[in-house]
C-alpha cells in the first residue's frame, strides 16, 4: 500500500468515490498495520471525527466530525491535464468518443467544445483546440514539462473547475505553457496560495478573465497574485468566506469586472479600499451582508471620488434598510444601472413599481429601459417625488420665492436631489400642493375621465371624484357605474401630462390624491 502513496500525498486533494477530501495524514494508525490517509471531507457529514482515534489526535479537521481515516487504494489522486483533455474530448481511446458537440457553462456564457466527430477530421486534432473545458475531470498536476504546449498550443480559454488542484504553482505550471491564455476558470479547487510576494511570472500576461470563486482564497492572496496580471480585466471570486479587503496598490488596475458576491463583508466601508480602482465599470455585491453605503468624502449634492469609472453595481440580497444610502448611490458619478432586489428597503412599499419610481428619481443618472419611453419615465417619476414630498418641503424650510427657500439640513440629507429637481422643474408652489390653507369640496374635486381600455364598446365617461376617495370606494362607484359583475376590478391611471405613462392604483385603501392624480387625468378599468 505504501508504494501507492505518492512523496508528496500530505496536503492534496483527492477523490474518494464522488466524495472530494483533502489529506491531511500519511501514516501508521496503531495498532493496525501499513498506512493509512486521514482525511478532511469537503462534506463533514462524510467523515466520523476530528482526527483523532483512541485518544491520540493524528490530524486536525475544522468540523468535529470532518475526517476519516481510509486506506491509499481508496484514493484518487488524479491525474495530469492532457490526460484529462484526451479522456474529455475521446483522444485517448476511440470507443470512448464523444460525438458532436457539447455546451457548457463557462463564466456565465454557453462555449461549444468540439467533441470527437469533429475532432478526428481534422489534421492536428489536439492543436486545433481553443477552448478547453475539463470541469470535474480529477486534474490533480500539468504533467510533463512542455508537453502541453507542444501539444495544443492554440488553446485561449480554459476551465479547470472542480479539479484536483491542491496549490497555486499548479496552476501556473499549466498556464505557463499556454502562451495566449485569455481566459481561466479554477473555481471550486480548494487550494494553497502564496502566502508571501512572489516572483511575478510570466503564465499570465495575457489573461483576461479569472473566475476563482470556491477556492479559499483570501483578499492578501488576491493582491499577492495580482502583479501576475496585468492585463486583468475580469475577476470572479465569490463564495470565499472574505471579510476583509485591502487596497490594492499598483495592481488590478486594468480591472473592469469585480464579484465579490456571497462573501460575508458586512461592513460597507470595506468597499472604500476598491473604491479608487480607475478602470472599475461592474461591481457585484449580491449577498455580502452589507447593510449601508456610505462616501464620507462628498457632501449632500456633490459627488464622489470613489469608485470614478463604475456604471453597473449589484447589491441584491443585502441588508440595506434605509433609503440614505439610495441616496449616497447619487454621489457615483457613472453609474448607470442598479440591482437591489431583496434588500429589507425593498419591502417598505407594496407596489415594487413605486419604489422604481422613487430609485429612478434619487439616482439621477441611471438608465431608465422601458421600450422608448425612458426620458418620458424619468421625467415622470421626478414630477412625482417633487410633488409627494413637497408638503414635506415646505415644513422644513422650503418656498418657491428663492430669497425664503431655506429647507432644513435634515430635509436635505432625507432628499438631497430636491434642490436640482426644484432647478429643473420649478419649485412646487403652495397651491400645487394643496397646502395648509381650507379648501372647499369643490376645490378638491377631480374631474377625471373613466376608461376600458379592453372594452372598446364601452364609452369614456367623466366623473367629478374627490381627491380623498379611497380606490375602495372608487372601485364600489365603477361597479355600480358600469354595471360590472362580480369580479375584481383592476385600477390604474394616466397623467394628461404625460402620455403613455400608467401607474398602478393598487392600493385599496390609498385616497386617489396619494397617487398624484390630477385634473384632466383618466382612469383606466380593466376586469
Amino acid at each position: 500500500m505504501a508504494a501507492s502513496v505518492p512523496p508528496d500525498a500530505l496536503g492534496r486533494r483527492i477523490l474518494c468515490g464522488t466524495e472530494y477530501a483533502t489529506v491531511r495524514y500519511v501514516g501508521t494508525v496503531p495498532p493496525t498495520a501499513g498506512i493509512w490517509l486521514g482525511v478532511e471531507w469537503d462534506d463533514p457529514q462524510r467523515g466520523k471525527h476530528n482526527g483523532t482515534h483512541e485518544g491520540t489526535q493524528y490530524f486536525k479537521c475544522r468540523h468535529p466530525k470532518g475526517g476519516s481515516f481510509i486506506r491509499p487504494n481508496k484514493a484518487n489522486f488524479g491525474v495530469d491535464f492532457l490526460t484529462a483533455v484526451k479522456d474529455r474530448y475521446g483522444l485517448n481511446d476511440e470507443d470512448n468518443a464523444h460525438p458532436g458537440k457539447e455546451s457548457t457553462l463557462f463564466f456565465g456564457r454557453t462555449v461549444e467544445f468540439v467533441g470527437m466527430d469533429s475532432i478526428i477530421e481534422q489534421q492536428s486534432r489536439l492543436n486545433q483546440l481553443v477552448d478547453i473545458s475539463v470541469r470535474e475531470c480529477a486534474v490533480s498536476h500539468a504533467g510533463q514539462k512542455e508537453e502541453i504546449g507542444r501539444t495544443c498550443a492554440n488553446i485561449r480559454r480554459i476551465d479547470l473547475s472542480k479539479n484536483l488542484i491542491s496549490s497555486w504553482e499548479t496552476v501556473t505550471d499549466i498556464a505557463s505553457q499556454v502562451q495566449n491564455l485569455e481566459m481561466l476558470n479554477i473555481s471550486e479547487n480548494k487550494m494553497k496560495f502564496p502566502a508571501t510576494s512572489i516572483s511575478v511570472s510570466s503564465a499570465f500576461l495575457k489573461l483576461r478573465i479569472l473566475a476563482l470563486n470556491q477556492t479559499e482564497i483570501t483578499w492578501t492572496e488576491v493582491l499577492l497574485c495580482a502583479p501576475g496580471w496585468p492585463a486583468l480585466e475580469e475577476l470572479y471570486i465569490t463564495s470565499n468566506n472574505i471579510t476583509v479587503l485591502e487596497r490594492p496598490e499598483n495592481v488590478l488596475q486594468t480591472l473592469k469586472l469585480l464579484d465579490l458576491s456571497d462573501n460575508p463583508l458586512l461592513d460597507g466601508n470595506q468597499l472604500h479600499q476598491i473604491a479608487h480602482l480607475p478602470s472599475l465599470e461592474q461591481l457585484m455585491l449580491r449577498n455580502t451582508g452589507i447593510s449601508s453605503i456610505h462616501f464620507p468624502d462628498a457632501g449632500v449634492g456633490c459627488k464622489t471620488e470613489m469608485f470614478p469609472s463604475l456604471k453597473h453595481l449589484e447589491i441584491k440580497d443585502n441588508k440595506i434598510s434605509q433609503w440614505s444610502s439610495i441616496n449616497e448611490l447619487d454621489k457615483l458619478p457613472s453609474l448607470r444601472s442598479l440591482q437591489c432586489r431583496n434588500n429589507p428597503l425593498m419591502h417598505t412599499e407594496k407596489n415594487q413599481e413605486t419604489l422604481r419610481q422613487l430609485i429612478i428619481a434619487k439616482i439621477g443618472q441611471l438608465e431608465v429601459s422601458r421600450a422608448g419611453r425612458s426620458l418620458a419615465e424619468r421625467k415622470g417619476a421626478e414630477l412625482d417625488y417633487r410633488k409627494i414630498f413637497g408638503r414635506d418641503w415646505i415644513a422644513a424650510g422650503g418656498h418657491w420665492n428663492p430669497e425664503k427657500n431655506k429647507p432644513s439640513e435634515e430635509f436635505l440629507a432625507a432628499h438631497p436631489r430636491y434642490p436640482s429637481l426644484c432647478l429643473q422643474y420649478g419649485a412646487p408652489e403652495e397651491g400645487e400642493l394643496k397646502g395648509q390653507q381650507p379648501l372647499t369640496l369643490k376645490n378638491q374635486l377631480l374631474t377625471l375621465t373613466i376608461k376600458c381600455p379592453d372594452k372598446p364598446e364601452q364609452k369614456p365617461l367623466e366623473k367629478k371624484l374627490p381627491d380623498s376617495m379611497t380606490i375602495q370606494r372608487v372601485k364600489g362607484l365603477l361597479f355600480r357605474l358600469l354595471k360590472i359583475p362580480g369580479s375584481e376590478l383592476k385600477l390604474s391611471y394616466e397623467s394628461s401630462k404625460l402620455e403613455g405613462k400608467e401607474v398602478e392604483l393598487d392600493n385599496d385603501l390609498k385616497p386617489l390624491q396619494f397617487y398624484s392624480i390630477e385634473n384632466g387625468d383618466s382612469v383606466l378599468v380593466r376586469w
